[in-house]
């Protein structure tokens, strides 16, 4: 019952509206009716401004009928009627929508009939002949707003609409048209139902609108300017198809004369050529980037030296590439100085040691920075494998044979130390193990000298340990 009853209603509505949308248009004025016709209109404005649509449409129905063109000053029965009919469609049936549809657009239709045929004339349009002109555009924009926004209309249909809005409204083309505009020209451009060209009149066409309005029109400039930024934004998917660096060229020129010296707007306009693909022989662009190239070679040495002077460990690695090896000890020094965490300590001083003893053969002080390293960081074998290749690679210059083998069996002390406190280092331990047991003492030359396996005995040169002797089995 209640889709039978939705059915004849709509039907009922749409007999009442085309009756009098084709019937012909009048005001009230000198009507018998006018008393009705206007306490009818009062009722539902007040209604419409209370939001009670229940009383708005049914009073509306009665001033409609009787004068759908008011007094002939205004045009509040075709707009308003339209505004009933957006409310009542938000809430109807698929059924009633394509009627209710259907009523708001003939609505708008008439409206513009009306100013065309001049039978509403505002008193506004005393001093402005291009007043109906400008009321038509009105109209359509506000026709196109409620397509795109509640009306589902399609793309194309909606767009032609918005476009008289702007042909006939002008400079006084609301600023609600430019954020569904974009969107719609977006998504035709992508689905290629529209040219780059087609794009570029609307986009040109709204930018004069947005300019006349931001210099001249003081009470909503500034509403013109904050909509046509937001609507602008839309553009960005296919703004590199459709404009091109002479369009931009003459805005990033004057953004860059405006403040030529902030070097954050500097960059900001060069990122933006190129952005637009503007060719790098462009004189605008070549000034721009050479001003840019000198600026941020002397702002990254800046930043370099700082960063340097705040990370003396960054430099020591640096000075160590570039060969200076004591420059390099210094500036571990420097950041050992400045560093109170053990663990950062102990590779600091690790580093210190490697250098002493791989580059500068400081033998015996490289070993005591080992030996701080390992103190600072408990159960780190890393200083005892270092200590390890340092006895190993001084071996032959450790007097005779046998204190040479002795250094070896030193050598292979420590990498046995370093595999039983740290499990990280166990295979290269094992394999410098491995390495070396060939060059361990022979037995003939320890029973020559009266030593044999587990005796104590001192090694020479500068390692001084004491080492129990062993012999290659």
């Amino acid at each position: 019952m209640d889709k039978i009853r939705n059915v004849l209603l709509a039907a009922f509505v749409m007999i009442f509206v085309s009756q009098t949308l084709l019937s012909q248009m009048n005001t009230w004025n000198g009507d018998p009716r006018e008393e009705d016709a206007t306490n009818a209109h009062s009722i539902y404005r007040q209604a419409i401004k209370a939001e009670d649509w229940g009383i708005a449409f049914e009073n509306w129905e009665i001033a409609y009928k009787l004068a759908p063109l008011a007094d002939g000053k205004r045009d509040y029965h075709f707009v308003d009627g339209a505004k009933i009919y957006i409310h009542k469609y938000k809430s109807a049936t698929e059924a009633e929508k394509a009627e209710y549809k259907e009523i708001i657009n003939r609505l708008y239709d008439e409206a513009v009939t009306a100013y065309e045929q001049k039978l509403i004339t505002p008193s506004t349009c005393a001093n402005d002949p291009d007043c109906h002109r400008k009321r038509i555009g009105y109209i359509y924009g506000r026709k196109g707003f409620d397509m795109f926004y509640t009306l589902n209309s399609a793309y194309k249909t909606n767009l032609d609409v918005f476009k008289k809005a702007i042909e006939y409204g002008g400079n006084d083309t609301e600023y609600i048209v430019f954020d569904p505009v974009f969107s719609m020209l977006v998504y035709q451009f992508q689905k290629g139902k529209i040219t780059k060209e087609e794009v570029l009149d609307y986009y040109n066409a709204m930018e004069d609108i947005v300019e006349y309005n931001v210099e001249n029109n003081s009470r909503l400039g500034q509403y013109y300017d904050q909509a046509w930024k937001a609507a602008k934004a839309k553009l960005s998917p296919i703004e590199p198809d459709i404009f091109d660096c002479d369009y931009f060229l003459p805005k990033y020129k004057k953004m860059y004369e405006e403040n030529p010296d902030d070097y954050d707007n500097v960059k900001l306009v060069l990122g933006l050529l190129k952005k637009r693909g503007c060719p790098d022989d462009n004189p605008f662009v070549a000034e721009i980037d050479e001003k840019w190239r000198v600026y941020a070679e002397k702002e990254n040495a800046r930043l370099q030296a700082e960063f340097e002077a705040n990370n003396p460990s960054v430099m020591a690695k640096k000075l160590y590439d570039e060969g200076d090896y004591k420059g390099a000890i210094d500036k571990y020094d420097e950041a050992l100085s400045q560093e109170s965490d053990p663990e950062k300590q102990a590779g600091y001083l690790f580093s210190k040691a490697s250098i002493q003893f791989r580059k500068l053969k400081q033998y015996s002080t490289a070993r005591s920075t080992a030996y701080e390293a390992a103190k600072l960081r408990p159960g780190w074998g890393r200083p005892y494998m270092l200590i390890g290749d340092m006895y190993a690679s001084s071996a032959r210059n450790c007097g005779d044979p046998w204190n040479q083998r002795l250094a070896i069996i030193a050598a292979i002390d420590k990498y046995n130390y370093a595999k039983s406190i740290d499990s990280k280092v166990s295979d290269e331990a094992r394999e410098r193990v491995g390495k070396y047991r060939a060059s361990l003492p022979e037995k003939a030359d320890g029973h020559m000298r009266g030593k044999n396996k587990g005796d104590s005995v001192k090694v020479g040169c500068w390692i001084g340990e004491t080492v129990k002797v062993r012999f290659k089995s």
